[in-house]
């Protein structure tokens, strides 16, 4: 049986799999955000050993859901929840097939991929930058309107991109089932807290 999509995405980068402190900073998200809390094995410059291990790190939290982006084998190698596809990764469909229960979500930045997406069978989609992100500097932002519009698609939409605690009621006002973020979690000066006053928006 699948679990729930969860709410907040902690998604991780090469910097943030190489800290020192994952291990505390990740038991403090968990305190914070308990069965709501996703955590995303990310990181496109990592070799395929260390997603491994960072997969392997972050599944450690029972009450974690891990999802593991792009890289499938990885997936297969860890109790895994879900895989985020980004473009040109496979098809849904491939990785519908290696396992049914997964989640499987898909990144968009427009209506045209979100549609896209949704006719390809994506269980949710991870929609951005809505904010300025200074992840991606060179996208444009989408805005709360153009978010809400990929929203009304039926699909649970996972916003990212510029992310904030204060900016979370906006963007689920907007239709959006859930939040994505880096360094709004990671670099929280109290990580537990931030995660559970996302959660707390996101009621």
């Amino acid at each position: 049986m699948r679990v729930a999509l969860p709410r907040i995405h902690a998604i991780t980068d090469e910097r943030i799999a190489r800290r020192g402190d994952l291990d505390d900073v990740a038991r403090e998200l968990t305190d914070g955000g308990g069965s709501e809390l996703a955590f995303h094995a990310r990181g496109r410059a990592l070799s395929g050993r260390e997603h491994y291990e960072l997969a392997v790190r972050l599944s450690r939290r029972p009450t974690v859901r891990l999802f593991v982006n792009d890289r499938l084998d990885v997936a297969l190698a860890v109790p895994t929840a879900g895989v985020q596809l980004g473009h040109g990764s496979v098809p849904v469909s491939a990785a519908r097939a290696l396992d049914p229960r997964w989640w499987i979500g898909k990144s968009v930045h427009d209506l045209a991929e979100a549609e896209a997406a949704r006719a390809e069978g994506a269980d949710y989609l991870v929609v951005g930058p809505v904010y300025a992100s200074a992840t991606h500097p060179d996208r444009q932002p989408l805005g709360l309107e153009r978010l809400q519009e990929l929203t009304a698609l039926g699909l649970p939409v996972i916003a990212i991109g510029g992310i904030t605690l204060e900016r979370v009621a906006a963007v689920h006002a907007a239709g959006a089932y859930g939040i994505a973020a880096i360094r709004a979690l990671w670099d929280a000066a109290e990580p537990a807290d931030a995660a559970r006053r996302m959660w707390e928006e996101l009621r």
